[in-house]
């Protein structure tokens, strides 16, 4: 189970507000009683925080508002004395426009310019003006991708941030500098890498202009730069160059728009490119047909079942899935498909864990999902310090939208949800600093936090411990074969897993209201005993709103 740490929010060390890497280290014992085995640290690099570390201006040193390079060492031999295992943020389709790279770069002369995708503005159009883009690309984070240089009088590609310029992976000196970079860190006692975005390295060189829906003021950058045809030549190198299979190193590729095939084909083992990917399909089934990130949409039990029912088959014989409901990208699992209220929280954060964690794969667990943190429940633009919330409420308004109506999609949809402080206690600031914190804490705080959570046999924290231990003492749980039962009921989530004569069944009422199970369509319960369950001792078919069980079938 890979646990995930954003620095920035988890434990501040020195009372500045901002979470550190001496606060990580003196919570790992935390992350042991949890049953964690790997911890995968988002980006502690030197960088300007254009987008909160994900810009990179040095990839070997720490930025000093996390600590040293020396707080580092000492959190990997932490870990290492406990039985974890350190995953790093490797962040390398772009770099900070403040790294040497780049800066070099900017000389039209230097050796440098061919490290990132300079180019001309469009024949017939002036440098610098609307229109005279490279091609029609918009950026992640709004606007266009492309960014004018008035020193040089080209443009540069940005697929995110201005101030995140993408690397030039077609160069081989970029690919070198790249692989020399990660081996320093294996060196440095590393145990494998989240790779951001890693499936945007190759693209399109001919950089074409990309379909552009009526009213939208730039075109879609992805089929010109996800997925490219050098994508699994250049993840085989790294994989050979950096002795990634040869070390036993965890690798997970962050890769949006992936399908299926793309995932078979990088996470087939005799291929040695990763060993695993992370999906997006299924967090952006709550999105609105032809719609963007914030246009909301309802989303039908079934239609979310039967998505991660067919990753769960096209990986059954090629490739391994990664599962999760959330990160520092997505919002708070238990508001977005649970149910975050008073009487349906804690139920709805252990049967979203309990599906999760019963399918085949390798689950993630994001920093306070193990206490059923709920979303920030911002009410104002000026909460908010997320580089893409910010750029959308402003565009948004630009064009016209009813304001109530942009910050109610934020407050659902926002970055910052997942990036509110961890709430280690009832005190000022949920014990996460001494200070001012960088983001508010949410105020519920006082009753949901980690010390609460600890010491309550019943809690959200002491499930995920439950599940955790299934998982290492039940091999059904990590190889057994997966099928989806009931795939069309509208509030049953049901599955078995089974390897040679062990059979579990997950039995889960993923709705706010009661139901009674169809006997006629389970396998018999005559003699199952029950693993694990939301409820317990309670019996029969009728399930609580968010009750769910897991069953060791009878042979």
């Amino acid at each position: 189970m890979v646990y995930q740490i954003y620095p920035r929010s988890f434990c501040d060390s020195n009372g500045d507000g901002i979470g550190d890497i001496p606060g990580i280290t003196s919570r790992l014992d935390y992350l042991i009683d949890l049953g964690v085995d790997v911890l995968w640290l988002s980006p502690v690099y030197r960088s300007p925080m254009d987008d909160n570390g994900y810009d990179i201006s040095d990839y070997q040193d720490v930025d000093p508002l996390f600590g040293t390079l020396e707080d580092l060492d000492a959190l990997i031999a932490g870990c290492h004395e406990r039985g974890l295992r350190l995953v790093m943020d490797l962040v390398v389709n772009h770099t900070s426009d403040e790294h040497p790279w780049f800066v070099e770069s900017r000389d039209p002369s230097s050796p440098k310019r061919d490290w990132y995708w300079w180019r001309p503005a469009r024949p017939g159009h002036e440098p610098g003006t609307p229109g005279a883009e490279p091609n029609n690309w918009g950026a992640a984070f709004s606007g266009p991708a492309w960014h004018f240089d008035e020193t040089s009088g080209e443009y540069y590609l940005h697929l995110f941030s201005p101030k995140q310029p993408d690397l030039n992976w077609e160069n081989p000196e970029v690919r070198q500098a790249v692989y020399a970079m990660m081996r320093w860190w294996v060196d440095r006692g590393v145990d494998g890498f989240r790779m951001d975005v890693i499936n945007f390295i190759s693209k399109d060189v001919t950089l074409p202009d990309g379909p552009q829906g009526p009213g939208q003021p730039h075109g879609s950058a992805f089929p010109g730069s996800a997925n490219g045809p050098r994508l699994d030549e250049f993840l085989a190198e790294m994989n050979r160059e950096v002795g990634l299979s040869d070390q036993h190193l965890l690798t997970v590729g962050e890769m949006p728009g992936s399908t299926i095939e793309v995932a078979r084909r990088v996470t087939d083992p005799a291929r040695d490119e990763l060993n695993m990917v992370f999906t997006f399909e299924h967090v952006d089934l709550d999105v609105a047909p032809g719609g963007l990130k914030w246009d909301l949409a309802d989303l039908p039990l079934p239609v979310l079942k039967r998505n991660l029912e067919s990753w769960q088959v096209g990986l059954a014989d090629v490739g391994w899935n990664s599962l999760y409901w959330n990160n520092h990208d997505q919002p708070r699992a238990v508001s977005r498909f649970g149910d975050d209220s008073d009487e349906h929280r804690v139920h709805s954060a252990k049967t979203l864990a309990t599906v999760l964690h019963l399918h085949r794969g390798t689950p993630y667990v994001y920093q306070g999902e193990e206490l059923g943190m709920t979303n920030a429940g911002f009410d104002e633009i000026g909460h908010y310090r997320d580089i893409e919330s910010v750029n959308y409420h402003a565009a948004a308004l630009v064009l016209g939208i009813d304001p109530e109506t942009v910050l109610r999609s934020l407050a659902v949809k926002s970055r910052d949800n997942a990036r509110t402080p961890m709430q280690w206690d009832d005190t000022a600031y949920g014990g996460f600093t001494t200070g001012e914190p960088w983001l508010p804490v949410n105020p519920n705080h006082k009753t949901i936090n980690a010390v609460a959570a600890q010491a309550d046999p019943r809690s959200v924290f002491a499930h995920y411990q439950s599940l955790i231990e299934l998982r290492h003492t039940h091999p059904v749980v990590v190889d057994g074969r997966f099928e989806l039962l009931l795939p069309d009921h509208e509030q049953l989530w049901v599955i078995t897993r089974t390897l040679g004569r062990d059979r579990l069944l997950v039995l889960a009422n993923c709705s706010s209201y009661a139901v009674a199970a169809p006997s006629d369509e389970l396998p018999p319960l005559d003699g199952a005993e029950v693993l694990l369950a939301t409820h317990p001792g309670s019996t029969g078919l009728d399930l609580a709103p968010w009750e769910s069980r897991i069953y060791a079938l009878k042979n």
